[in-house]
Formats: structure tokens, sequence, C-alpha cells
């Protein structure tokens, strides 16, 4: 039996523990937090999945509650393959779509067909993705399905399929170094100094998105003053262990996913929020109004597409403007559309009754520019089309330089309301190359042997952005691959 050790317990590096011990391995999993913060990323994200189906009968096996009677008048259309091929080229930025993003399609339904075999269920998205009309539940953008209880719910259900099969964790434990004997991978250092044997190593502890220093170094200057979406342990410890050792620094270092987040959230992850709320400090609703930076400038398209395909961008763009942050505003036409982040005790928004007495308030903002370029705004948008949430509407403005594509309505019914935003970090796209067994491989392109990676310190899969939902299906694809390649490894003399 070969014996696994994984470094960290979010969704890839468990996916790669219940894939191990499928497989025949005993798995140690050692995490850096304590128990309450275990999971990684896993626990701050919305636990929803996007993957390749073309029915609503392909979600069925998936659910929970498959019994659910809102099914019967719900629209699920289909997201084929080709479909999502076509969403991941389109944040390339040119780029042909790598091997990595072809896994990631192809195997992305069997990969949630598989969880669904460990009872790691799901269910429809109804809050966030779908809009009712005309008597049914139409949904939106490709993401049908997230875990019960979000991310938090998520990580419970692959942890309690993981200890059935016989998995152990260790908590506040965490990997300090890699064992090596004549270039393999045979153990582990702990942070306690206790050196721990093992047939293989797979690395599942994140990227280098809590490292400020990392983030200089690799994504710009400004990235020191980002706020940490996720846990604060993900300060790039695999990545510089792996490095060490010769591995390939590999993909896109200049990116991340960086959400909208209210300007005022704590520096790291909402660690005064229970885990289930900590989600509540996500702004990505600006595509029912406007945005605007510190000169009182419009900077970026904020219904060019479904916001799945745009937070991560413009998370981003947020970070670019002076002082990293900006105000989204908003009228009294779209307050019940707002997700309830937004109405969430702790949510940061100013409010007034008109327009002109808003702007005054919106702090740190060149209010004479606000206002002209508010006025500008109405005064550009199309009355002929009509509004429609729940397709791309076309609804956009005319003669703008910066034109707003769809759902763009006059911001002329009071009260009006405002919420500071900045740029939240959630995970970096930079990483390691791994081969498809997910064995870590060096700069020659040969695998460390007794090394694999998966999560997201696999490079290769994001790198202008992504479409929503598909961090976490990477993290299922990529641990599911590591975790089988680890359980047929066999130690020297074995």
């Amino acid at each position: 039996m070969s014996k696994v050790i994984i470094a960290g317990s979010g969704n890839a590096a468990l996916c790669a523990g219940i894939a191990a011990l499928e497989h025949g391995a005993e798995v140690l999993m050692l995490e850096k937090a304590d128990e309450a913060l275990a999971g990684g990323n896993t626990k701050y994200t919305a636990g929803a999945m996007r993957f390749a189906y073309n029915s609503g009968e392909d979600l069925l096996p998936l659910m929970r509650n498959p019994d659910d009677p809102r099914i019967s008048r719900t629209d699920f259309g289909s997201y084929t393959e080709e479909k999502f091929a076509s969403d991941l080229l389109g944040f390339n930025d040119g780029r042909p779509l790598s091997v990595e993003q072809q896994v990631l399609v192809a195997e992305s339904y069997d990969a949630l067909r598989w969880l669904s075999t460990h009872d790691v269920k799901f269910e429809p998205i109804y809050s966030r993705q779908s809009f009712e009309k005309d008597g049914r539940h139409v949904f939106w953008g490709g993401l049908t399905l997230a875990a019960e209880h979000e991310g938090v719910g998520l990580f419970e259900q692959e942890r309690a399929a993981f200890k059935r099969l016989g998995g152990d964790i260790r908590y506040e434990t965490a990997v300090a170094d890699l064992i090596t004997e004549n270039g393999r991978v045979t153990g582990v250092v702990t942070d306690g100094q206790e050196r721990l044997a093992a047939d293989a190593v797979i690395l599942g502890c994140g990227g280098f998105e809590a490292s400020a220093a990392l983030r200089q170094q690799h994504i710009g200057p400004d990235w020191d003053r980002a706020k940490v979406r996720g846990t604060p342990h993900n300060t790039g410890d695999g990545l510089v262990m792996a490095t060490a050792l010769g591995a390939q620094e590999y993909g896109f270092y200049g990116g991340c996913h960086a959400t909208p987040m209210d300007l005022h959230m704590p520096d790291y992850g909402n660690l005064d929020l229970p885990p289930v709320e900590r989600k509540n400090y996500r702004k990505i609703c600006y595509f029912l109004g406007v945005m605007l930076n510190a000169k009182g400038e419009r900077f970026v398209d904020e219904g060019i597409n479904f916001r799945n395909y745009t937070y991560a961008q413009f998370g981003a763009a947020i970070m670019e403007q002076p002082g990293h942050f900006a105000w989204q505003v908003f009228d009294s036409k779209v307050f019940d559309l707002l997700y309830g982040e937004y109405h969430f005790h702790d949510a940061h928004f100013v409010e007034a009754d008109t327009l002109e007495a808003l702007v005054p308030m919106l702090a740190g903002v060149d209010q004479d520019a606000a206002a002209q370029t508010l006025a500008e705004f109405n005064a550009a948008v199309d009355e002929t089309v009509s509004f429609d949430p729940t397709i791309l509407d076309g609804k956009g403005t005319t003669g703008l330089p910066l034109a707003k594509s769809n759902w763009a309505q006059k911001l002329d019914e009071g009260p009006f309301r405002a919420y500071p935003v900045t740029g939240g970090i959630t995970f970096t796209y930079g990483g390691l190359k791994v081969d498809e067994t997910g064995a870590v491989l060096t700069s020659e392109t040969k695998p460390i042997p007794g090394l694999y990676a998966c999560g997201e310190l696999v490079g290769g899969v994001f790198y202008g952005g992504y479409p929503g939902g598909s961090g976490l299906t990477s993290g299922a694809v990529f641990g599911r691959r590591s975790g089988r390649g680890a359980a047929g490894a066999q130690s020297v003399g074995a």
C-alpha cells in the first residue's frame, strides 16, 4: 500500500485524498490552519462549480434534491464543452487553449459525477444565477449548481467523504520542507520539525495570494495593498518548496482572481465572521449600475457580459485605479435585484434621495467629474430597448467613449445608493507544470519522482480572467488526477 501525504485540506487537496484512498493508498493530510480555518480558500467561495452539460437531465444525478418542485419550472439550458472552451479562450488574450484548459473542459462533468458517487451533492443556484421570467426560473451564464451551504458545505461534504474512506487529517501542522533521497521526494518535514516518510507527496496548499511580497514580485508593485479575500495561510509555501527542487514555474504569474469587495472589509478573509458569512463582502452587482473611480470616471464596461465572466477582471481593474478603490452606484429600480451581500448588516454604503445629494458623499472622488459622468451616462441610455437581466439584452448606451453594452438603465429613481469597493484577491494563476498524472515537472519537463500538485498550484489553467465557478472545478479535476497518480507511486526499492 502506498503512503501519500497531502499538504493542504481544501477542495483540490480533498479530491486528491479521496482519489488516492479509492485507489488503495494510505493518506495523511497535513493542514497548516487549525480545524476552524481548515479548507483553504474553499470555505470562502460560493461553492459553485462550472462544468459542461448538455441538458437539465445531466444535472439531476448531481443534485441533493432532484425532486425539488421548482425543477419542473426551471430552464437550465445547456453548457456544452464547446461553449466552456470558448469562454476560457475569451480570457486568454490571444493564446490558444492550453493543455490544462482542454483537460478542465473535457473532465469537468465527469469530475462532478465522480464526486456525486461519494455523496458530494449540489443544488441549483436559484438566488444568484436565475431570474424569474413568465413563471419560470431561467438560468443564465452557464453556471447552475453549487454545494449546499456554499463553500463551507462543499468542504464539509468532501471532508466527510475523505474520512469515510479512511483518510486522516492533522490540523495546525504545516509542511515546512520536502525530504529527498537520490532526487526523489520521500517525505516531509513539518513546522514542528517532525520527519514523516511517504511514497508520494501532493502539494495542495494553494497559491501565493496571501503573501504581499510574492504578490508584489509577480503581479505588480501595488498588489501588496490588495485585500485577501480568502485564507491568510496561502503564502506560496508549496511553490517555494517545489521550485527549490527545480520545479518548472508555469502559467501566467501576472494574473489573479480579484473580485470586487467591500472597501472596508478586513485585510484577510472576514475572520470576524462565521465561515458561512465570509462571502458577504463580495460586491459583484456592478452590472446593474455604474462604477466610478477617484477621478469620477467610469473605467470598465459594466455590462459587457454576464458578471460570471467579468468579476475576476473587474476586481483587478479596480486595483489599477487611483487609490485602488471605486464606488458602485445604483438607483432604487434595482435594489431588489442586488445580491444578499448588499443588504448584509455590515455592508458599507451611502444613500441619498437625489444624485446631486449622493455625489458629495462619495469619499475620495472628484465631485464635479462624477456629476458630469452620471449626467452623461443617463443621457446616453437607449430607452428603446427593454431591460432583461436574464439575457444579454443589448440595452446599452450611445455616444459615450466607454459604452455600457447591456442592462444600461438611467439612474433616475431615488433613493440612490453607492457602495465603496476595492479588489479582493482570491487566488493566483501562476503555478507549477504537471503531467497527466499530476506529477510536478522540472524545467526540463521531467517528473520529480514522488512529488505531485493540484489546485491553485497547477499553472496554465487561467490567464486574463476566468468564467466563474471554474476554479473549484479545476481543483476537483486536477486533484483527482494527482490523487490517482500519487496512489500509484512506489518508494525506492518497493
